[in-house]
């Protein structure tokens, strides 16, 4: 009786460096890269070579031939299917003012299987018309809607003072999973997942590192 090999189990963290493998076995494969051994791969990132391929052996459904490497266009593919690239999920978007607009003319975001349906906003100006194809809505209409349409997704792109408002219809009308760009922790009950974007932490990040490497760096004169 033929047995199935087990993969190894695959962490949190290695599932989060995925994307990033993804964009640069992209970016190989379209400048004529065939094979990649992990050790190339590690050095690229600055990853140990052991690290790239326990995370390689937990996503490739083809293990890595010695002095060949890994199949580019096959751990393309088994990452994708593990990210989901390849099932469209559709979403709604809430807050489809000047930045939140973005969103529904960015190609990425669907080459990442992700879809906008819909959008959401208060201003009278933009409710009842189309941006760039997709209709918007006045925002007393999410969780209505949301549960008319079965979305599961929904992106939060409003002030601060608006996001757990926006947040609290998501949920009612049976969102499970957030992708929250406005500046404050949004409360959500447990089964709830909410991925934050904030750029005021982002900012605080890179200031902090600019500053101690250039008090670590500063030249006191004699």
């Amino acid at each position: 009786m033929k047995t199935e090999t087990k993969k190894p189990h695959l962490s949190i963290q290695a599932f989060q460096r995925m994307p990033y493998y993804l964009q640069y076995l992209k970016k190989i494969f379209a400048e004529g890269a065939v094979n990649i051994s992990s050790r190339l791969v590690a050095q690229h990132f600055g990853f140990t070579e052991i690290q790239v391929r326990k995370d390689f052996a937990a996503v490739s459904s083809a293990a890595g031939i010695p002095k060949h490497g890994f199949d580019v266009k096959q751990l393309i593919i088994d990452i994708e299917e593990l990210l989901g690239y390849r099932n469209t999920n559709e979403a709604v978007l809430v807050g489809a003012g000047a930045f939140g607009s973005t969103f529904f003319k960015c190609d990425s975001i669907k080459e990442y299987g992700l879809s906008i349906v819909a959008g959401f906003d208060i201003n009278n100006d933009i409710v009842g018309k189309q941006i760039h194809g997709k209709p918007v809505f006045h925002s007393s209409k999410i969780s209505e809607l949301c549960k008319r349409m079965q979305t599961h997704i929904g992106i939060i792109a409003v002030p601060s003072d608006q996001a757990q408002e926006a947040c609290d219809k998501l949920v009612e009308g049976g969102v499970l999973a957030i992708w929250n760009f406005s500046q404050v922790h949004l409360s959500v009950p447990e089964g709830v997942l909410v991925q934050n974007e904030n750029m005021a932490v982002s900012l605080a990040l890179l200031s902090k590192h600019l500053q101690d490497k250039l008090k670590k760096d500063e030249v006191i004169p004699k």
